[in-house]
């Protein structure tokens, strides 16, 4: 006899996996808003003109992890989570991995290495986000399209089809993950202008639409039955897009820091630690948002209520630097590889008070 509980039947009232891409400017990001009771992250800043609301623009993929968290700990925040893009959110996937190896470039680990390695954290990456689908809350990627030269096998001649505009395994991963996958076009048709042998070929239309099954030009898939091609407008899937209660709109305010006048003006402020009281205070010398590794690292400690003094200390306990050599002081390539590459081993670390590097 089966120790375990079987179910039959449609699971209605599903949140879902939705991936929306396309050219530049077709209205990707608008067309995610209409979601219900929708949540940004925007991670290339492409939202500025929409009214939403959003999470500050991750700075890095630590960063990125924690907002994650911060929707599953706090579920009804939202009823629809919009990655936006995905493309982007990899950006920062390549560049902890590079940082955290000290290569330059997802091609400096070798014989293909990189890849499995990213293929291996984006897969985490979107088993994260499947522990928001079990809470209720639509889980949707917008990303750009790009045009690639395919050739099948088994046949000769190669043609151009879109695709998602992702290395050569994520595309591939995150087209699995999703429930549907719309690709989002301009329709565009030939006519001939003119009389006799003076006739020329012109491109004419430029209507928006939207293709909901795979094609040998694109990739796009559903379950939920939509017409194979439709208007680019949210009304075509609304009713199959579940909106579970909101209840909050807007995320708890976050617990107050400890206490430590350093780390409370980490981002913005001087701030002056283990100095004499005649020296000049510590400034950060870069705005919050420019994505230099000192602002990974402030966001990570403002994220994490991590003190100056804590960094500073577990720093100098494994001598790197002297605990009153401030934080501005360290190298940047020392903060990416070491500091806000390994964040989860520090951030443990500091936690544990032990030392994991």
């Amino acid at each position: 006899m089966l120790n375990v509980d079987i179910t039959s039947g449609k699971i209605n009232n599903k949140a879902q996996k939705v991936v929306i891409y396309g050219p530049e400017g077709i209205g990707k990001s608008t067309f995610a808003a209409h979601f219900p009771n929708p949540l940004f992250i925007d991670t290339e800043g492409s939202t500025g003109e929409l009214d939403v609301r959003r999470l500050p623009a991750p700075t890095s993929w630590q960063y990125l992890m924690w907002e994650i968290d911060q929707v599953k700990a706090n579920p009804d925040v939202c009823s629809s989570l919009i990655i936006d893009t995905a493309d982007w959110a990899e950006r920062l996937c390549i560049n902890n991995l590079c940082e955290k190896n000290q290569v330059s470039g997802i091609e400096g680990f070798g014989y293909g290495k990189g890849y499995v390695y990213l293929e291996e954290e984006f897969g985490r990456f979107l088993n994260r986000l499947s522990d928001l689908i079990d809470l209720g809350i639509n889980v949707v990627f917008t990303a750009h399209a790009t045009m690639r030269k395919f050739e099948q096998p088994d046949e000769s001649g190669a043609y151009d089809r879109w695709e998602l505009k992702l290395q050569k395994k994520d595309g591939p991963l995150l087209k699995e993950w999703a429930d549907m996958v719309l690709f989002a076009n301009y329709e565009t048709f030939v006519v001939k202008e003119g009389s006799g042998d003076m006739k020329k070929a012109k491109a004419k239309g430029g209507r928006r639409v939207m293709h909901t099954v795979h094609h040998p030009c694109w990739d796009a898939k559903n379950r939920k039955g939509f017409p194979e091609k439709a208007e680019f407008d949210y009304s075509v899937i609304a009713a199959a897009i579940p909106d579970k209660s909101a209840g909050r709109t807007e995320m708890p305010e976050p617990a107050p820091p400890v206490e430590d006048p350093a780390a409370a003006q980490a981002m913005n402020e001087p701030a002056a630690v283990n100095q004499p009281e005649s020296q000049t205070p510590q400034t950060d010398p870069t705005p919050a948002s420019d994505g230099s590794a000192k602002t990974q690292l402030y966001d990570l400690m403002n994220a994490h209520q991590v003190t100056r003094n804590q960094i500073q200390d577990i720093v100098a306990k494994k001598g790197y630097f002297p605990a009153k050599t401030p934080i501005e002081n360290y190298p940047d390539d020392f903060i990416k590889g070491v500091l806000v590459g390994a964040w989860d081993q520090v951030h443990k670390a500091i936690l544990d008070e032990e030392i994991p590097f």
